[in-house]
């Protein structure tokens, strides 16, 4: 009889094993919590305000003792057309990276690339808000005031953007389609056209899934837009005009909120945690059917 998985492995391969499944239902569980203290912080905004007046209201004034307003189209505005934005523009530029990594480079090289995809992708938020401020905001303020705006959010956040896909886009062009177009070079085919016509489209779920997860840290992002946005509610009229993102809003007034107006942050935090679970599971499902193709 042929001796099960467990009477073969050593007993410190089934304490390694027990101590892994242990670590992943830890975090599990904490993620789980996570979702649903939020959702039980969220519920009064939920069943007492409603989703409706979310959209319906006219303003954003949930501390009115009057006539409390708690219109969040101007938010969901701003964190649609800033993730928008910059994913647009940094994939392309991550999508360029990635394919000279791969295909255009030594190798020693293209390992120092790899290095500083890394390295830039490790910088924290606040440092490229930073930047922005000092860098993007005064060079738009020259061109078109206040400076602080939807354009200067869109170009720090793409350069946020940038090494996620670039590294997720040369994953896939290494494993999706590396051989393939390895074989396809020694068969004497043009280089341009092994990388443009097979690599990448035999790639782009894979690049696409990367894309996705990019979009997710987008929506998720706090500190650089609160920096460099200029945090106005409002619903841009151009790209020169400041603009308020859901995750600045919270940042902002959560530290003051009370009652209903706390709900309601617990509620717009919801919405996001729901956005960025479905950015990520769509990339994961495109990543491996792009792996399997």
């Amino acid at each position: 009889m042929k001796p099960s998985r467990s009477n073969s492995w050593s007993d410190p391969d089934r304490r390694l094993e027990l101590a892994l499944r242990a670590a992943a239902s830890v975090s599990g569980c904490v993620v789980l919590l996570i979702v649903l203290f939020v959702l039980w912080q969220a519920l009064p905004a939920l069943r007492d305000i409603g989703l409706p007046r979310f959209v319906a209201d006219a303003d954003w004034r949930p501390t009115s003792d009057t006539q409390p307003q708690f219109g969040m189209l101007p938010m969901l505005a701003g964190s649609g057309l800033v993730t928008l934005g910059a994913v647009l523009l940094a994939t392309p530029l991550a999508v360029f990276s990635a394919v000279l990594v791969e295909f255009y480079v030594p190798r020693s090289v293209a390992w120092l690339l790899r290095r500083l995809l890394e390295l830039l992708n490790g910088v924290p938020s606040v440092v490229f808000g930073f930047w922005g401020l000092v860098v993007v905001v005064p060079l738009i303020n020259a061109w078109q005031p206040p400076g602080q705006s939807l354009l200067a959010g869109v170009l720090v956040l793409s350069l946020m953007l940038i090494p996620t896909i670039a590294l997720s886009a040369a994953v896939a062009l290494r494993d999706d389609a590396g051989d393939l177009a390895r074989s396809a070079a020694a068969l004497g085919l043009d280089r341009g056209a092994v990388v443009w016509s097979l690599a990448v489209p035999r790639a782009s779920r894979g690049i696409g899934g990367g894309v996705l997860l990019g979009a997710a840290r987008a929506v998720g992002e706090t500190m650089a837009v609160v920096i460099v946005c200029g945090n106005i509610v409002q619903v841009p009229a151009s790209l020169f005009d400041p603009v308020r993102t859901i995750t600045a809003n919270i940042a902002m007034e959560m530290s003051y909120a009370t009652a209903g107006h706390r709900s309601v942050l617990f509620a717009t935090g919801l919405l996001l945690i729901l956005v960025t679970g479905f950015l990520v599971a769509a990339s994961r499902l495109l990543s491996r059917r792009g792996a399997r193709a």
